[in-house]
């Protein structure tokens, strides 16, 4: 109740100093009621974010991979933030889910002077925790996208993954109500192990549970196109007569093509659990029914943004991220088309230097 007060004079806040400034820009986000719970209450705000940085602060940004488009995006929304603010980034790629060891040693590398705070886009939920609590001691640590466990953790820009795969779920409940003709499923919910995977599933089962969807195939792997290919071609060998794929991003932009490719795009519907690139060219020719989309353009943004409110002592919600909305070819807009995706001339920035503001 007193965080949810909280919020509530934040937002007023905000309001009141967006009418006292034109240029001030608003961003339409979800706080929770209980930080780092996300089955908690969310409380819908206008969130004005800072104007600039009070200095040329210098962050250590990890992300899982840039093998897909989605992280693509969220460092586009990162790199837009940053220049914004005036401060700097590196960034490291683990490389993949599987490469825990590797984003610990990342990670540990953010503890040198050189720089000021660490934004952590995880591989695993709870195996950088410890890494995570020594970090923390000497910097603010802000969790971007993926959830983690949040010992160590300063303030989250994410999203309820599980509410990511209710969205999903709830589609094809509601086309297929219990008591109607069962339809069955091959589910590809991501890398085994991920932390985003573990809640993703839990809310495709949950939303389904009462529907006359049967899940038939279940293939984990990591969410490079090639592994997915793979995957969607053994199912598709496996259980020809398929209702419904349903699964990542990659495994999406794969679907589209296999089952072209096999006369089957009339028979198959495919069903994304997040929103990238290749689902918004899908959804736009109608070969995939609908994507949850978590805005990472603007996850992006806030993280950069949350820390910087950390590092000057600014911090007022410590977790917060866009809402979920799920997007199917008849919702699309432009403001949805920024707040989820990069430019298609965007290539990844590595490292960006701070630069003066006016």
């Amino acid at each position: 109740m007193l965080l949810s007060r909280f919020i509530s004079t934040f937002v007023l806040t905000a309001a009141l100093f967006s009418a006292s400034s034109a240029a001030a820009e608003i961003w339409q986000l979800e706080a929770r009621a209980v930080p780092f719970d996300d089955t908690s209450a969310a409380v819908p705000m206008g969130y004005v974010p800072l104007d600039q940085a009070s200095q040329r602060w210098r962050l250590c940004i990890l992300y899982p991979h840039l093998k897909d488009a989605y992280w693509l995006s969220v460092n586009y929304g990162m790199v837009t933030e940053a220049q914004r603010l005036g401060v700097a980034f590196d960034v490291y790629e683990a490389g993949g889910y599987p490469n825990l060891a590797r984003q610990i040693d990342q990670l540990e590398g953010c503890a040198s002077e050189e720089f000021d705070a660490v934004i952590l886009g995880a591989v695993s939920y709870e195996g950088l925790t410890p890494a995570v609590e020594r970090i923390a001691l000497l910097k603010p640590v802000i969790a971007a996208v993926n959830d983690i466990d949040d010992r160590g953790i300063t303030a989250k820009a994410s999203v309820p993954w599980a509410e990511m795969g209710a969205a999903a779920g709830r589609l094809i409940a509601d086309r297929h109500p219990k008591g109607s003709p069962p339809v069955t499923v091959a589910w590809f919910p991501g890398p085994k192990g991920a932390g985003w995977v573990t809640f993703v599933e839990a809310g495709f089962d949950s939303a389904i549970a009462e529907s006359a969807t049967n899940i038939v195939a279940v293939r984990y792997g990591d969410t490079g196109l090639e592994q997915q290919v793979l995957l969607v071609e053994e199912v598709l060998d496996e259980f020809p007569q398929i209702d419904y794929l349903v699964g990542s991003g990659p495994m999406a932009e794969a679907a589209v093509s296999i089952l072209r490719s096999r006369g089957l795009s009339n028979k198959v519907s495919v069903v994304s659990t997040y929103f990238s690139h290749a689902v918004y060219r899908g959804l736009l020719r109608r070969r995939i029914l609908a994507a949850p989309t978590d805005a990472p353009v603007l996850q992006g943004r806030l993280s950069v943004e949350m820390a910087v409110r950390a590092l000057e002592g600014r911090l007022e919600l410590p977790h917060v991220g866009p809402p979920v909305q799920l997007v199917m070819p008849d919702t699309i807009t432009g403001a949805l088309i920024d707040d989820s995706l990069a430019p298609a001339s965007f290539v990844p920035v590595f490292s960006l230097e701070a630069t003066a503001r006016p």
